[in-house]
């Protein structure tokens, strides 16, 4: 855990299988797979192009489907950060155009685009999976989920990429993204 002002972060994106209740998350390990869950709104997740050895360095990439279920995907005694959560965040980091590279690790990102971590966040590019099942941009984006919904089929999440911004946008709930623990 690290603290960032007022606030308790994991210092890990989150790598479980199970829902707090103990239920098992499903794994999609096929596009098929994949699009299916997100077609019919059920969690998943992956490993950044189905490969294990990812796990330990960049967690696991959950759909939004995951991160809103209401067996609860964070373990005891942490939450999903929403998007007032997040602005909070770079708030006390100094606004989004500078928190990204507070945020981002010292080491990883292609082209030696690397942070400071000054925060010991540790923001990892993990890359995404987007709807049809691609991986993309391992070494080059991070993204989180917040815990906000945005349209229909639609959340808020944040990213790290090139530069030293925080990024917010809003992506599809099919998407796979990383997940980063907020304490009670």
């Amino acid at each position: 855990m690290v603290r960032i002002g007022a606030q308790a972060w994991a210092i890990a994106n989150l790598n479980v299988i199970t829902f707090r209740n103990g239920d098992t998350i499903p794994e999609a390990k096929t596009n098929k797979e994949w699009v299916s869950a997100g077609e019919s709104g059920k969690p998943a997740w992956c490993y950044y192009n189905n490969d294990p050895a990812n796990g330990p360095k960049y967690g696991r990439l959950y759909n939004w489907y995951a991160v809103n279920d209401p067996r609860g995907l964070a373990p005891a005694g942490w939450t999903l950060p929403g998007d007032a959560d997040w602005a909070q965040l770079a708030y006390y980091l100094g606004g989004k155009e500078v928190s990204g590279g507070k945020l981002k690790s010292t080491s990883g990102w292609i082209g030696g685009d690397n942070g400071t971590n000054e925060t010991g966040f540790m923001g990892l590019p993990g890359g995404y999976r987007v709807e049809n099942g691609t991986f993309l941009n391992l070494g080059s984006i991070g993204t989180w989920w917040s815990s906000t919904e945005s349209k229909t089929l639609y959340a808020i999440d944040y990213y790290l990429s090139l530069g030293r911004s925080l990024g917010r946008s809003t992506s599809p709930r099919q998407r796979g993204e990383s997940v980063r623990c907020l304490r009670n």
